[in-house]
């Protein structure tokens, strides 16, 4: 039987199969021999122990499309970087980190601004210029009055999606809402998870409808760029690839230099000023974080 792993608690693996429910499982002794450890968003093969009491082994683990060491998953297809317009603001350094994160990493990024109810339509205009050309795709949206959440539901549909982002910016909220009234086959499977009731830092996928899964895990929101080298930093930044490699000098910084196409890009107002500043705010970040590290 295949099915996919949901959640990860304490060698116990919760399996969903389509039709069937949640099987709880664990893993056979001979992963354990070959370095191979399950993860959260692995398709696996299963053996059922007991289907009454929905038991099982996992068998087999299916081959992965990609994987995360920190937090552990397995089988992404995209990052949701949610962010709210007000209480909190914007923290555009820090979204800028999540996006770098996600492209080190090779997950396709969307970007979510919740909350649009407390702002005017120019503040949500403003955003969306600055990040036009960053390479993810802009929705803006409001879980309280519903307004834009279809074609949030529609960027979800038959994916397995990272939700990230920052405290207080309505990530339970906005999860409760894409969820709406669709739910696991088992119906009520706290009994079944009750190993994890006090275990409040686990990764977990949550069903939200066909072929579609939330990955909630507050590891993901930890991800940072401390130990990326500063000259990578450019490649991070989608709107800055026409330039490269155009610079009077090679080996550009885009600081100081004379002869910059990405500053005269930036002069020119091909790229965003604001989206500028991030980059000359991290890279100055990332150089002392190497003097640090040589010192």
């Amino acid at each position: 039987m295949q099915g996919r792993i949901t959640k990860a608690i304490a060698g116990f693996y919760y399996v969903y199969v389509v039709g069937s429910g949640i099987y709880e499982c664990r893993a056979r002794g001979i992963f354990r021999k070959e370095m191979r450890k399950p993860l959260v968003g692995d398709d696996v093969v299963i053996e059922v122990i007991s289907e009454e009491e929905k038991t099982g082994s996992v068998a087999d683990i299916l081959p992965r499309k990609n994987e995360l060491v920190r937090p552990p998953v397995a089988n992404l297809d995209q990052a949701l970087i949610l962010f709210s317009m007000k209480t909190p603001d914007p923290n555009l350094i820090l979204l800028d980190r999540f996006l770098i994160s996600a492209a080190r990493r090779g997950i396709p990024c969307v970007i979510g601004f919740n909350k649009t109810d407390k702002v005017s339509p120019a503040e949500c205009e403003k955003l969306r210029e600055a990040y036009a050309l960053s390479g993810a795709p802009i929705h803006f949206f409001s879980v309280k009055n519903g307004e834009g959440m279809e074609e949030i539901r529609k960027v979800l549909a038959g994916k397995t999606t990272a939700l990230a982002g920052p405290s207080g910016v309505g990530k339970s909220s906005f999860t409760n809402a894409v969820q709406g009234s669709v739910r696991m086959e088992v119906g009520d499977i706290s009994k079944k998870l009750s190993r994890g009731k006090n275990t409040t830092r686990h990764s977990e996928l949550i069903y939200i409808g066909a072929d579609s899964f939330l990955f909630d895990t507050p590891g993901f929101s930890a991800l940072d760029t401390a130990d990326m080298p500063k000259e990578e930093l450019e490649d991070c930044y989608e709107e800055f690839r026409p330039y490269l490699g155009k610079c009077y000098y090679q080996g550009c910084s885009h600081l100081a230099e004379p002869g910059c196409a990405v500053k005269e890009a930036v002069e020119g107002g091909k790229i965003s000023a604001e989206r500028y500043e991030h980059y000359r705010y991290l890279y100055d970040e990332l150089k002392e974080a190497e003097k640090r590290k040589y010192k």
